[in-house]
């Protein structure tokens, strides 16, 4: 009945969803739960993802939504735990040359591809040939793939890349330069294997004809509405001895309103919801960060450091006419800023106790280089504030102009209570809101002096963070944002990319970021935590420092 409405008044559900964003879910819920009661053996793992899924091939996995679906439907050749220790997955081993430039991975011979119509036997085993497929695949500009960045480290000799197939259970990649992080880099859903069947049989629809090797295939998918994935039951992992996975099917649902998938969660018809919303916080957990008694016997907390920085960038490029008139400029006013407000009640108060306050420097707890310890970084200091105001030449009689900060609607909070605090010690700051796309595009472009942004960690290495101060990484073709420019930070750099000591890189990527911390191109707010909000009766759900959704060694009781 329900898909007989949507289909016949197509137009008329749209509309009513957009003006009434839960009526819509409510109904499918109930109409789902109708058919759940049905098939009470079954094991169906339930989550929503408020933020839509578009596209189901890993070459487009490039943001948190996508990333954790295409986590179930394919492998890689390798994969993290949750302590961010790169493991075997389609690899069963590897070997890394001396001058780090070789990689040779042997592989399983036990590894199928998902059932599917574009084999002539239903299905087939994985080969090398199909990662160097996928691969060659990735950097294609035709694919157009915002992973193709990945593999920038691999030789090219003209339009070919170094991946080779010396035989079905054996791939070498060779790579221009030694380049430590690269095991990590293959960790990522872009690097997933692929059949080249079922990208030539569906073209551009095999966004919505996924073919992997991954634990789920997709069974059902109505687009903004519902998604199913089926366990597969030919996959190769095993937990003690028993094929992996446990659960029978994983239910997505696309409710945008955060607060209805909280309620919808505390009800029982979902299994865990990550984060925390500002519509919701104060009522699940206490100022500390705690999960309010009241709820014990219904759900769980887990919560871990996460690899995400949020901080305020500073464009620094004096070349620039909009930072010349600026007086962030100038360092002494930077470090006024990084001074001037108190991160440990920003977090009490605003953030319910989630998060670590950014005293330190870029690199986030949860990564080896972080050091509690570091005697760089920014603590609260408003006397100190004052000083360096005054160094820069601003006083009552020079005033310091205006200075804008331009942040999206969900960091408003932040962003005010930073404003207040830095006006006692004599600035102005106003607050321009824009849509995060607007903020995007003027900010590659060097548009904006003052901008509120976060950096969530592709893959499980400083160096990630620290390329956002590289110069020859100057947006918009790279991820300095803020123009930075050092001398001695680029050569330092540089060394660290060729450095396979790793006690010597992070010794390394410390002094790195003790000198992005003294120059001051940006304002460190806080280290995230990742929280997840699991239900009593699910085990195996664990958290990790990148936030990834793994659910191979989820169990579900029945109720």
């Amino acid at each position: 009945m329900i898909r007989y409405l949507l289909e016949k008044y197509h137009h008329t559900i749209k509309n009513l969803f957009y003006l009434f964003p839960g009526l819509l879910i409510v109904i499918v819920i109930n109409g789902c739960n109708s058919n759940t009661h049905q098939h009470t053996k079954k094991s169906i793992f339930r989550y929503n993802e408020a933020a839509g899924i578009v596209n189901l091939d890993p070459a487009f996995a490039r943001d948190q939504a996508h990333i954790w679906v295409c986590n179930q439907l394919y492998n890689g050749l390798v994969q993290l735990d949750d302590s961010l220790n790169v493991l075997p997955c389609v690899a069963k081993r590897w070997d890394i040359s001396e001058d780090g430039l070789t990689y040779i991975f042997h592989l399983l011979n036990d590894v199928f591809f998902h059932q599917n119509g574009v084999f002539e036997k239903g299905t087939r085993r994985v080969t090398a040939h199909d990662f160097v497929y996928s691969f060659n695949r990735l950097i294609d500009p035709a694919t157009a793939s915002p992973g193709s960045w990945v593999f920038a480290q691999v030789q090219r000799k003209g339009e070919e890349a170094a991946f080779f197939a010396d035989n079905d259970s054996t791939l070498v990649i060779k790579l221009d330069k030694p380049y430590p992080p690269f095991l990590g880099i293959l960790t990522m859903q872009y690097c997933s294997v692929i059949p080249r069947e079922a990208v030539e049989e569906f073209g551009s629809e095999f966004r919505k004809n996924p073919v992997g090797t991954g634990p789920f295939f997709l069974k059902k998918w109505e687009e903004n509405i519902k998604m199913v994935l089926q366990k597969n039951q030919q996959y190769f992992e095993k937990e003690n001895g028993q094929q992996l996975p446990w659960l029978d099917a994983i239910s997505i649902s696309f409710l945008r309103d955060k607060m209805t998938a909280f309620l919808e969660f505390t009800q029982g018809n979902l299994d865990f919801i990550s984060g925390i919303d500002a519509s919701y916080k104060d009522e699940v957990l206490t100022r500390d960060g705690q999960l309010r008694e009241k709820y014990n016997a219904m759900f769980r907390m887990i919560s871990v450091a996460y690899l995400n920085t949020e901080y305020f960038g500073i464009l620094v490029d004096k070349n620039l006419t909009n930072v010349k008139t600026s007086p962030l400029q100038y360092k002494a006013i930077r470090q006024a800023i990084n001074y001037g407000f108190d991160r440990t009640k920003m977090i009490r108060y605003l953030r319910n106790g989630i998060g670590i306050p950014g005293t330190k420097g870029m690199i986030p707890k949860g990564m080896p280089a972080f050091n509690e310890q570091a005697n760089y970084g920014y603590s609260y200091n408003p006397e100190k504030a004052r000083e360096l105001v005054a160094e820069a030449g601003y006083n009552s009689g020079n005033p310091m102009p205006p200075i804008t900060l331009v942040t999206t609607a969900d960091y408003l909070d932040l962003c005010k209570f930073v404003q207040a605090q830095l006006q006692d010690i004599g600035f102005t700051i106003e607050i321009e809101v824009s849509a995060p796309a607007a903020v995007i595009e003027r900010r590659a472009q060097s548009r904006i002096n003052f901008f509120r942004a976060s950096w969530i960690a592709d893959y499980p290495d400083e160096e990630n963070y620290l390329s956002l101060f590289y110069s020859k990484n100057f947006a918009p073709n790279g991820p300095n944002y803020t123009h930075f420019s050092n001398a001695l930070f680029d050569s330092l750099y540089v060394q660290t990319i060729q450095e396979t000591n790793k006690s010597i890189r992070l010794a390394l990527y410390r002094e790195m970021d003790s000198i992005v911390m003294q120059e001051a191109p940006v304002v460190v707010l806080y280290y995230d935590q990742s929280l997840r909000f699991v239900r009593n009766n699910i085990e195996g759900l664990t958290a990790n420092p990148i936030n990834l959704l793994t659910l191979k060694r989820v169990k579900k009781e029945k109720p």
